[in-house]
């Protein structure tokens, strides 16, 4: 079965002073050891360097450098793959869309949710309740 992980799950393991940290960094690392196949989508990466960079958005923001190279670690691993939209991408979109009616901040987590439709990944390690608006996928939420 194959994973994917959420911006947010990220962002608690880069900065050592919150209290998610360890917990986030576990499932990291658990993630990054495999053998499962995890997708890594653009969308993931790029709210992470937008909100880890950020100095009014992120307590300890991390240079462009070291937010880089967090992602390439991860993107290293033989199991580990990217993936972004393709051509059913906006029909699993709009199929989403008409379920969950997904507006406002809601409308990045119905992306990432037809991105993992679109490629068969069927669960998010992600602290967000609100995927739960989505019967398609499974959430392991490694703080629960």
């Amino acid at each position: 079965m194959s994973r994917t992980i959420d911006a947010n799950i990220l962002l608690y393991a880069s900065d050592t002073s919150l209290a998610e940290h360890a917990k986030a960094r576990r499932a990291i690392d658990d993630l990054a050891a495999g053998p499962g196949l995890v997708y890594l989508f653009w969308p993931v990466v790029m709210a992470y360097l937008r909100i880890s960079t950020h100095p009014s958005v992120f307590a300890r923001p991390l240079a462009l450098t070291q937010a880089v190279a967090n992602i390439e670690q991860l993107l290293a691993r033989p199991h580990v793959r990217t993936a972004g939209e393709g051509e059913a991408f906006w029909r699993r979109f709009r199929e989403l869309a008409d379920d969950a009616n997904p507006a406002g901040n809601l409308v990045p987590d119905a992306h990432l949710v037809a991105l993992m439709v679109e490629h068969g990944v069927r669960s998010i390690v992600t602290r967000d309740r609100d995927f739960r608006r989505f019967p398609q996928v499974s959430i392991e939420d490694p703080f629960a």
